[in-house]
């Protein structure tokens, strides 16, 4: 009979040896985690606990007919395979439970609309009629550039306003032919749409109603790339939200959507989904949804850090105690352990909505009446033999 300080495993005769921990230590060497050497009086072990504060605590043994063999990074002695570990395991049996479901999705929002104020005509700046924070209106004037083209433009089209009136009288009259009528008639016709064209240019007004949020120019600087207004609706926001391809069938335009925001705890406010993106992205699995926001006391801003709340009504799903789910250490891979007949099976699963102290687990693997570990699971390893407390 050999007790080690560390976690132990039962040979079928009832020997006890140890079960020793070499996930960190790596294949077996002299002084790090355990040492076999085989010789002539069977093998000479150095029983070591890995579970331990460094330096491990060892201590010699001379054993005779044992195996040794590799489970998950832990090297088990024992006479035929799997042992069965001392320290003892609850299961619980899952089940599929009736569900709320809830889908939460962090987003940023945004005006409803955006406008960037941006004349085609480069120029120097005569006039700005408004300063950031200002709320506009639609039709409003913003922005009067420099006039001088545009002035130019108005009195080669006042004189060819003349000009085609002269033109229409003669022929009337049959007193000039149809090609120095259609000429003129076309020079007119351009004319007037450069016109029309340098006026929108020249004296810029606002195509939507909404707040100032960026201004980047000052009266008399010179216009070149940069829009020199940028107007959002605050009124009204939006936010896009990746959802993923799995509730498809269940989000429908125009359903009620809540959002909240850490700036203002407790509170939610009231959206609708607007329109549902037609394709999926192949990278991420989702599609998007674009939310509509009613912002009446502008308490939430354009750039504002969201959380989402997508009720999507009752569903069935397995849910099982929180601290059931092992986490791989250094990955973000959650997994748990089920019975496999009275053996550790390790299943990989992802980590679906929390209930207080409870979780809900999502996996291909994992079946309705399969026994999940709830205790003791921090010791197993895959293919151990359980020791199942009822």
């Amino acid at each position: 009979r050999l007790v080690d300080a560390g976690v132990r495993a039962e040979f079928p005769d009832g020997l006890l040896l140890a079960v020793i921990d070499l996930e960190d230590a790596g294949p077996l060497r002299p002084g790090v985690g355990g040492e076999a050497l085989l010789g002539r009086g069977g093998h000479h072990l150095k029983l070591c606990d890995a579970l331990a504060a460094l330096p491990y605590a060892c201590s010699d043994a001379v054993v005779t007919g044992i195996t040794a063999t590799y489970y998950d990074h832990v090297l088990v002695l024992g006479a035929d395979g799997p042992l069965a570990l001392l320290a003892s395991q609850e299961v619980l049996g899952s089940g599929l439970q009736e569900i709320n479901r809830i889908v939460d999705i962090s987003t940023t929002l945004d005006g409803w609309e955006t406008v960037n104020i941006a004349p085609t005509i480069q120029g120097h700046i005569e006039k700005l009629y408004v300063d950031v924070d200002s709320k506009v209106g639609a039709g409003q004037m913003l922005v009067k550039m420099d006039e001088t083209q545009y002035n130019n433009i108005k009195l080669a089209f006042a004189n060819l306003k003349i000009e085609f009136a002269r033109m229409e009288a003669l022929k009337k009259t049959g007193s000039v032919s149809q090609q120095a009528y259609d000429q003129v008639k076309l020079s007119y016709d351009q004319t007037k749409e450069q016109l029309d064209y340098l006026q929108k240019n020249t004296f810029v007004k606002s195509p939507i109603s909404g707040v100032v949020t960026q201004k980047n120019y000052e009266t008399g600087e010179l216009y070149a790339a940069r829009p020199i207004y940028v107007i959002k609706q605050v009124n009204v926001l939006k936010a896009i939200v990746g959802v993923p391809e799995g509730y498809l069938p269940k989000i429908k335009k125009g359903m009620s959507v809540s959002v909240s925001t850490d700036i203002y705890p407790g509170e939610t406010f009231p959206a609708t989904i607007d329109i549902i993106y037609p394709s999926i992205d192949e990278a991420t699995h989702s599609f998007n949804i674009k939310l509509r926001i009613n912002n009446p006391g502008n308490k939430l801003r354009p750039g504002m850090y969201a959380k989402t709340s997508l009720n999507l009504g009752k569903d069935n799903a397995i849910v099982v105690p929180y601290q059931s789910v092992l986490k791989l250490q250094g990955s973000d891979e959650r997994y748990i352990f089920v019975n496999d007949k009275g053996y550790a099976k390790r299943v990989t699963v992802k980590v679906g909505q929390r209930f207080d102290e409870m979780v809900e687990l999502i996996s291909d693997s994992l079946k309705e009446g399969d026994q999940i570990v709830t205790t003791g699971q921090g010791r197993l390893v895959k293919g151990v033999k359980l020791n199942i407390v009822k």
